[in-house]
């Protein structure tokens, strides 16, 4: 917990930035029959029947300082779908960075591991190199600044049916690009001094 409060803490230069990735769902559901459309006094009402179209698995990457994020959806969310986005990130979203200080979770599927699951050995120890992974303690994930960005989606854009994947990637593509315009950005206040204090029931005791 220490290691990622003091990260939290820690000076970011843009050749080494601080990244937040987690992951969430997203089940598919079409309306049967069309909703109707919002009237002077009357909201939208939609038909309790509906058709599942499966589970969408997204993620996101977050730089709650600099106030940018990127969302994804996938049909999976194996070692293999893992190490694609990472690629991505490194590769595309922060060519030009040394180094990149990635805060997620303790899932089995976030590991270097996984890069050499899915690329060959040279690709993968290229971009092992450029990656710096701290994990969140177990049942320490709202520690994780992007799963407080993964809550803000689901209120503003996946609280609702989306029956496809193509109308998912329209709507989180949109959203994403509001908040990067908008630099929306999260500011952690929580410091390893406040965890001695208000979480002393988790320290061993002497």
């Amino acid at each position: 917990m220490e290691e990622v409060l003091d990260l939290y803490a820690a000076e970011h230069s843009e050749e080494e930035p601080m990244i937040c990735m987690d992951e969430a769902s997203k089940q598919l559901l079409r309306d049967e029959q069309p909703a109707s459309p919002m009237e002077p006094g009357r909201p939208v009402r939609e038909d309790y029947h509906y058709e599942r179209r499966g589970v969408q698995s997204i993620f996101m990457f977050f730089d709650p300082l600099r106030g940018w994020r990127r969302t994804s959806c996938r049909d999976n969310r194996t070692r293999v779908d893992w190490a694609e986005e990472i690629r991505q990130l490194l590769d595309k979203d922060y060519p030009h960075a040394k180094k990149i200080k990635l805060v997620c979770d303790n899932l089995n599927t976030h590991t270097i591991a996984s890069l050499y699951e899915a690329f060959p050995a040279a690709e993968a120890h290229r971009l092992r190199q450029r990656l710096e992974i701290h994990y969140t303690p177990r049942s320490g994930s709202w520690l994780n600044v992007a799963e407080i960005e993964l809550s803000v989606l689901a209120r503003q854009c996946l609280d609702r049916r989306i029956g496809s994947v193509a109308e998912l990637e329209r709507e989180m593509d949109a959203w994403q690009k509001q908040r990067n315009a908008e630099a929306s950005k999260v500011t952690w206040r929580f410091t390893t001094e406040d965890a001695r204090v208000r979480l002393k029931r988790l320290y061993p005791q002497f």
